[in-house]
């Protein structure tokens, strides 16, 4: 499954890094896209989108909206 999601509070590639290793803490082949531009984070993953944006989240940031993806 390939979700985008909408994240607020990146701003360098210490952001990316740590959202990156956040979400392969629960997929460790999880193929992770970070455009910090747009502030979109691209996921392919075997992971449920909620899994994901928890884990997000806990990494310090924000998830503000599902671009595509099963709950878009």
């Amino acid at each position: 499954m390939t979700i985008e999601f909408q994240v607020e509070g990146m701003s360098c590639q210490h952001c990316v890094a740590a959202v990156t290793n956040a979400i392969r803490e629960h997929d460790d082949t999880a193929q992770v896209q970070v455009d910090l531009a747009t502030g979109r984070v691209a996921i392919e993953s075997t992971q449920p989108a909620g899994t994901l944006k928890s884990a997000i989240d806990e990494a310090g940031y924000t998830v503000t909206g599902v671009i595509s993806g099963p709950d878009r």
